[in-house]
């Protein structure tokens, strides 16, 4: 997971994964069109989310598709911000029992 954290940490990488995407299954220089950098940086940051298993990669002959993983991502999200969701909808339905109770003693 230090991986994945470590490639997310990265603008430019995150920018890739968007373009990924809205549109997935892109070669290097159809990705390379889109962003401020060189093919060769842009390769390199594809590598490191390769690495990272953010982005896996199909070869077509002689080129190279990538292809967003959002698996990481979605355990990143259940291990980090689903524990504190949880907590967050659970302090929310108490408050609602809470309102609903002392407006049932007000009635009575």
């Amino acid at each position: 997971m230090d991986d994945v954290f470590r490639a997310l940490a990265d603008e430019s990488r995150r920018a890739l994964l968007d373009a990924l995407f809205a549109r997935n299954g892109q070669t290097l220089a159809e990705l390379a069109t889109d962003l401020p950098m060189s093919r060769q940086a842009v390769a390199k940051h594809l590598g490191i989310l390769e690495a990272a298993n953010l982005v896996s990669v199909v070869r077509r002959g002689r080129e190279k598709l990538h292809y967003l993983n959002p698996v990481p991502i979605g355990e990143i999200v259940r291990r980090w911000v689903g524990k504190f969701e949880d907590a967050r909808l659970d302090a929310l339905t108490d408050f609602k029992e809470q309102i609903e109770t002392s407006q049932e003693k007000r009635r009575a």
